[in-house]
C-alpha cells in the first residue's frame, strides 16, 4: 500500500497544526470527543427519515479504551462512520471538515429538520473546521482511524505517522463507526504522556470539558470491594472492572428551572467552583437575539481568601453547545462584578479553528453587557425583598463595587450607585408585625432592621433645608461620632453617612452628586450649617483677629494652610478641617499606598479654633503679652486636632514635653 501525502500546501501545514494551535495538549481528548458526539448527531439525524437505521437513542454511546501493555488511546463511537473516501477527503485533506459539509448539504437539501440552526434540541453538530483532530499527534506518534460507514460492506483503516502522510486500506471492523486508535509518545523530561492513560486524568478531561456531551461517554475502570467470606474485622478487598459513565451529559442549566433543587444548584456550584458553602444566590439567564445564550450565574457567600489580591482571577467559563471552551473568560463579566462564578454556554460563538478563542469579541461584549445588566437586576431585587441577605453580600462583595463606582472615571455609576450601603447616624426602628390583622394572637416579631442604608433611602429622609448629602471618614463608626463637625451636624438634625472604608470617599467624589444633591465631608472648610447672622459674625471676627491667626499659622510652619476661628465644633474647642479636594482621610490611604513617595501628596489642612470655646479669649489674651506661650499652645492645639481626626502625630515627645512644662 503506497503511502499518500496529505492534499495541503506542504508538511509545514500540518506541523503547525499539530504544535501552534493549541495551547494545551490535553485539548485533543475534548476534540476527538466532539468528532465522536458529530457522527453519533448525524446518523441520529439520518434515522429520522431513514426506517433502516434501527438504533434506539439509548443505543448510541461514545467509548473510551486505554491500554497502558500497548500505549494505546482509543475512542470509540457507534455514529455514522466513514467510508474510504470519507476518510481520504476528512482526513487526507487538512482543514476540511465532515460536519460543515454535513450541514452545508442539509441546508442545500432543505431538509425539514436543520442540524445547522437548531431546530431540533437533539441535534446539534459541533465541528465545523476539520482540524481538530489532527490534535491528536500533539500527544501520539502514530494514528489509525478505523471506520465502517452505516450501511456499507466494508470497512477502512487510516493510518498516519503525521507529516510524512498517510495510508488508507480495507481492515476488519464488524459494525459502523470509528475508532480513533492514539499510540502515545514515549516520556520525555518535560513531558508525562502516560498521564493520558491514567483512569482518574482521563475522568478528570470528560468532565472539564466534555462533560455536557449529550451522549455517554463510557470507560472501564478499576474498582473495589469487600471480598464476600472476609472476616468483618479483619476485611479483605478486591479489585474488579466495570464500566463508568464519565460525563453528565444534560446540563444542569438546561434543564426546567422549576426540576432543579435549590441542593441540587448548590452540589453543582460546590463541585464545580471548589466552595465548600453553598452560593447565596443562583441567577438563571436565558437570552435570544444577535447572540444566544444561557448562563448560570452564583454569587458566592464569602468572598474567596484571595479575592482582593492580585492573584485573584476573574472570567466565567465559557462553553459552545455544552462543550467547554474556556475556563475563565474574562470578557464575560465586568471588575465590578467579578465576585460572581458560573458560566455562558452559546452555541452562536465564532470560535477560531482551535475552539480556545473567539473570532470576534463583539459576540463577548452582546453576551457579557446582557450578563451585567442581569446581575445588576438580581442584585436590585435582592436589596428591595431580601435585605438581610443583600447586607450579608454586601459585607463580602460590597468594597468591589465602590471600586467599580471609582474605575474608569465613574463610567459605571448608573449600575452601581444604587446597589451601594453606607453606615450611617440615622437608626432604624423595628417595626412591630403585631396587630397588622394577619393573626393578632401571634406573637410580635420585629421586621429586620437594616444597619446600613443606600443612598436613595438617605436622600429620601432629608431635611427640606438640607443641601448636601454630608459624610465623614474614619478608622471606625465610634471615632467618626467623636469628631467634632459630625456632633454640629447632628446637632442640628442632619443625618452623617459613616465611611469607614479606605475606598468610600474616593467613591463618592467621582460620583459627586446623587439626586442632585452634591457630597460634602463634614471636615471641608465649606461646611455651611450655621446662619446667615452667625456667618457674618464668624467672618467679621477673624478680620479683626487676622495678626493672631496669622501668628498660629505661622509657628505651625507649613503644617497648615490658615489657621481660623468657626462656630460649626459645638462644644469642643479645637479642629482639623481641609481645603480643595483632597481630604486628610484620602491623603492618609493614598499614602499608605504601595510605591508612594515620602511627603507626596498632602492635604490643604485648616486648624479651626472654636469661637465659642473659653480657649478663643485666652488666645487673644496671649497674643502680644506672652507669644511664646502661645506658639506652644498652637502647637498642642494642632495636636490635639490630629489626634482627634485619627491622624498620627510627627513628634509626640515634643508635644508631651510642652504639656508637661505648661503644666508646672
Amino acid at each position: 500500500m503506497s503511502k499518500k501525502q496529505f492534499k495541503t500546501e506542504s508538511k509545514k501545514l500540518l506541523d503547525m497544526m499539530i504544535n501552534s494551535i493549541y495551547t494545551h495538549k490535553e485539548i485533543f481528548l475534548r476534540e476527538l470527543i466532539s468528532n465522536a458526539s458529530d457522527a453519533i448527531d448525524k446518523l441520529y439525524f439520518r434515522s429520522l427519515t431513514d426506517s433502516s437505521i434501527t438504533l434506539n437513542r439509548a443505543d448510541y454511546e461514545i467509548r473510551i479504551v486505554p491500554d497502558t501493555a500497548t500505549r494505546t488511546l482509543e475512542i470509540r463511537d457507534n455514529g455514522i462512520g466513514m467510508t474510504k473516501e470519507e476518510l481520504e477527503n476528512n482526513l487526507g485533506t487538512i482543514a476540511r471538515s465532515g460536519s460543515f459539509e454535513f450541514k452545508r448539504a442539509d441546508n442545500a437539501a432543505g431538509s425539514a429538520v436543520d442540524p445547522a440552526s437548531n431546530t431540533d434540541p437533539d441535534i446539534d453538530i459541533i465541528g465545523q473546521f476539520g482540524v481538530g483532530f489532527y490534535s491528536s499527534f500533539m500527544v501520539s506518534d502514530l494514528v489509525t482511524v478505523e471506520s465502517r460507514a452505516w450501511g456499507a460492506d466494508e470497512a477502512y483503516m487510516w493510518k498516519s505517522s503525521g507529516t510524512d502522510g498517510y495510508t488508507v486500506e480495507p481492515c476488519d471492523k464488524s459494525d459502523a463507526g470509528t475508532v480513533v486508535t492514539l499510540h502515545l509518545k514515549p516520556d520525555a523530561e518535560d513531558e508525562n504522556y502516560s498521564e493520558f492513560l491514567d483512569e482518574w486524568k482521563l475522568k478528570e478531561l470528560v468532565k472539564k470539558y466534555s462533560d455536557y456531551i449529550r451522549y455517554p461517554i463510557r470507560m472501564e475502570v478499576t474498582k473495589s470491594r469487600r471480598k464476600a467470606d472476609s472476616p468483618e474485622d479483619k476485611p479483605e478487598y478486591e479489585s474488579y472492572r466495570e464500566d463508568e459513565t464519565l460525563n453528565t451529559m444534560v446540563p444542569i442549566w438546561k434543564r426546567p428551572q422549576d426540576q432543579v433543587t435549590d441542593e441540587e444548584y448548590a452540589d453543582f456550584y460546590r463541585n464545580k467552583f471548589y466552595d465548600y458553602e453553598a452560593p447565596l444566590k443562583v441567577i438563571r439567564q436565558k437570552t435570544e437575539g444577535m447572540s444566544s445564550f444561557e448562563a448560570l450565574l452564583f454569587i458566592p457567600a464569602r468572598a474567596p481568601f484571595d479575592y482582593y489580591s492580585r492573584e485573584y482571577e476573574k472570567g466565567l467559563q465559557l462553553y459552545s453547545s455544552g462543550v467547554m471552551i474556556m475556563e475563565k473568560c474574562k470578557e464575560l463579566i465586568p471588575d465590578y462584578f467579578s465576585f460572581v462564578r458560573g458560566l455562558v454556554d452559546s452555541a452562536d460563538l465564532s470560535l477560531n479553528i482551535s475552539r480556545e478563542m473567539l473570532q470576534h469579541d463583539r459576540q463577548l461584549k452582546v453576551i457579557g453587557r446582557a450578563v451585567e445588566k442581569k446581575i445588576a437586576s438580581e442584585l436590585t431585587k435582592m436589596l428591595e425583598n431580601d435585605r438581610e441577605k443583600y447586607e450579608q453580600f454586601f459585607k463580602a462583595f460590597g468594597r468591589q463595587l465602590k471600586y467599580g463606582l471609582y474605575m474608569d472615571y465613574g463610567a459605571h455609576k448608573d449600575v452601581l450607585q444604587d446597589l451601594l450601603l453606607f453606615k450611617s447616624s440615622y437608626e432604624a426602628e423595628a417595626v412591630d408585625n403585631a396587630g397588622s390583622g394577619e393573626d393578632d394572637n401571634a406573637e410580635s416579631t420585629p421586621a429586620y432592621v437594616p444597619k446600613l442604608t443606600t443612598l436613595k433611602e438617605y436622600t429620601a429622609r432629608m431635611k427640606e433645608d438640607q443641601k448636601k448629602i454630608y459624610y465623614a471618614a474614619g478608622e471606625s463608626e465610634n471615632q467618626i461620632k467623636l469628631l467634632p463637625q459630625v456632633e454640629s451636624v447632628l446637632a442640628h438634625g442632619f443625618e452623617v453617612l459613616y465611611l469607614t472604608e479606605d475606598v468610600d470617599e474616593f467613591a463618592l467624589q467621582m460620583l459627586r452628586t446623587y439626586a442632585d444633591k452634591e457630597f460634602l465631608n463634614v471636615q471641608r472648610d465649606e461646611l455651611d450649617i450655621a446662619t446667615e447672622e452667625e456667618k457674618e459674625s464668624v467672618k467679621k471676627e477673624n478680620e479683626q483677629s487676622a495678626d493672631l491667626l496669622n501668628f498660629m499659622k505661622d509657628s505651625l510652619g507649613d503644617a497648615v494652610n490658615a489657621v481660623r476661628f468657626t462656630n460649626t465644633l459645638n462644644q469642643h474647642p479645637v479642629s482639623l478641617s481641609s481645603e480643595g479636594m483632597l481630604s486628610m482621610g484620602m491623603e492618609k490611604t493614598l499614602k499608605q499606598m504601595p510605591g508612594a513617595e515620602e511627603g507626596g501628596v498632602k492635604a490643604q489642612l485648616v486648624l479651626e479654633i472654636n469661637l465659642d470655646h473659653p480657649l478663643a479669649g485666652r488666645l487673644k489674651e496671649l497674643y502680644g503679652a506672652d507669644n511664646d506661650k502661645l506658639a506652644r499652645y498652637t502647637k498642642i492645639l494642632y495636636a490635639q486636632a490630629r489626634l482627634i481626626s485619627g491622624l498620627s502625630l510627627d513628634n509626640p515627645a515634643e508635644i508631651g514635653d510642652m504639656v508637661a512644662d505648661l503644666m508646672l
